[in-house]
C-alpha cells in the first residue's frame, strides 16, 4: 500500500506596518489570493489561532498586526521562530511611508493616530510625535520582514506587489529591482540604492522621450553606451559578490533600487537587464514604481 501523501504546510503572511501605510489594502490583495485573513490579532493569541486553522485544514491565512497591540508586540519575533520550527513557510511584510506621507493621510481622512496624545494643543506635533514613537516600536519588526513603501504608489500597486511577494519562493533569497524617479523620493524599502543620473539620457532625445527602458529603440541606445555598460557591470559585480553572504544571513528578500531622474529610461532599462542577468540563478521580482503608477 502507498504512503499517504505529505500535507502542504501552512503559508502563513503577517502583515505589519505604519499605521495609515496601507495594510487593509494588503489583506485585501492577499483574500483576493485565496487567503484567509484576520486584521488586528493580538499577539498573545497567533498561537493558538494558527493552531486551530491547522485543525480545520486551512493552509494559507494572513494576519495583519499593528501598533494597536504595542505592549506584546516584542513577543512576535520568538512567535515567528517558533511557527518555522512547525514547518510552517512564513512570509513577513511590512508596510511603510515616509512621514510626510502619513501626516497627510491623517489629516485627509480625520483619523485619529492610535498613538496620538490628546492632551497636547498643537495636534499637527501630536501626530509627528506619535508616526515616530510608532516607528521605534515596530523597528525590530521592520528589520525581521521585506519592506513596501506605499508612500509614491497606489492601491492597486501596493495590491499587485504583496500578490507579486507572496507567488515568490520562499526557500531562497528573492531579488527585487525597483525603477525610480529620484524627484518623486528615493523609495524607504530599497537595501541599496544606485544613482544613474550621471548616465546619457535619452529624453533628450526626441524620437525616444515618449519611450521607456524596456522598449528596444531606448535599450539600444543605452546598450551603444561605454558609460551606461560599465555601470550596469559595476552593479552585478556588487551584488553578485555579496548575495551569498545574504542568503547565509537568512536574508528572505533584497531590493535594489535604480533611479534616474524621471524613473522612464534609464532606471527602467537597467532594472530589466539586471533582472534578465539574475533570474538565471535566483527568484528575481521587477518593479518599475513610475511606470507602474500609469497602468493602475
Amino acid at each position: 500500500m502507498s504512503a499517504a501523501p505529505a500535507k502542504a504546510a501552512m503559508e502563513m503572511v503577517l502583515i505589519t506596518g505604519m499605521s495609515g501605510s496601507g495594510k487593509s489594502v494588503a489583506l485585501h490583495a492577499l483574500e483576493d489570493a485565496g487567503y484567509y485573513c484576520v486584521d488586528n490579532l493580538p499577539p498573545e493569541l497567533l498561537g493558538s489561532f494558527v493552531a486551530l486553522e491547522q485543525r480545520h485544514g486551512a493552509r494559507k491565512v494572513g494576519i495583519a498586526m499593528d501598533v494597536r497591540s504595542a505592549a506584546s508586540l516584542p513577543l512576535v519575533p520568538q512567535q515567528l521562530r517558533e511557527l518555522r520550527a512547525q514547518g510552517i513557510q512564513i512570509t513577513p511584510i511590512f508596510l511603510d511611508a515616509s512621514t510626510e506621507t502619513l501626516v497627510r493621510r491623517f489629516s485627509e481622512t480625520r483619523r485619529l493616530h492610535p498613538l496620538s496624545r490628546m492632551e497636547l494643543s498643537d495636534q499637527h506635533r501630536a501626530l509627528v510625535e506619535a508616526i515616530e514613537l510608532e516607528r521605534e516600536l515596530l523597528g525590530e519588526l521592520r528589520e525581521q520582514a521585506h519592506v513596501l513603501d506605499s508612500s509614491m504608489i497606489r492601491a492597486a500597486q501596493l495590491q499587485a506587489y504583496v500578490k507579486s511577494l507572496i507567488a515568490a519562493p520562499s526557500a531562497q533569497l528573492t531579488l527585487v529591482f525597483e525603477s525610480f524617479a529620484f524627484k518623486r523620493g528615493v523609495p524607504l524599502d530599497a537595501d541599496y540604492v544606485f544613482d544613474v543620473r550621471m548616465l546619457p539620457n535619452p529624453h533628450y532625445e526626441a524620437e525616444l522621450r515618449a519611450l521607456t527602458g524596456r522598449d528596444e529603440p531606448v535599450a539600444a541606445y543605452l546598450r551603444d553606451s561605454q558609460e551606461v555598460g560599465e555601470m550596469l557591470g559595476n552593479i552585478q559585480d556588487f551584488i553578485g559578490r555579496w548575495l551569498a553572504a545574504l542568503a547565509r544571513d537568512h536574508r528572505s528578500y533584497v531590493t535594489v533600487a535604480i533611479g534616474c531622474t524621471g524613473g522612464q529610461h534609464r532606471s527602467v532599462y537597467l532594472v530589466e537587464a539586471l533582472a534578465q542577468t539574475f533570474s538565471a540563478s535566483w527568484p528575481t521580482l521587477k518593479r518599475h514604481r513610475e511606470l507602474d503608477a500609469l497602468r493602475v
